[in-house]
């Protein structure tokens, strides 16, 4: 699975920051939220196939 690039975790975070209301201290869990995010829409993404459409 291609690594998730840090520039789209950056943008998913800081949109989940906004949606959050700005809260202050809570960098590290919207960052980890935002790369689970990502990497599970990847994932089915990936799981796509013509097979499986």
């Amino acid at each position: 699975m291609p690594q998730t690039d840090s520039d789209e975790i950056r943008a998913r975070a800081y949109r989940l920051w906004e949606e959050a209301g700005k809260p202050e201290g809570r960098i590290d869990e919207l960052w980890y939220e935002a790369e689970q995010q990502l990497k599970e829409e990847r994932i089915r993404h990936e799981l796509k196939t013509p097979d499986t459409l």
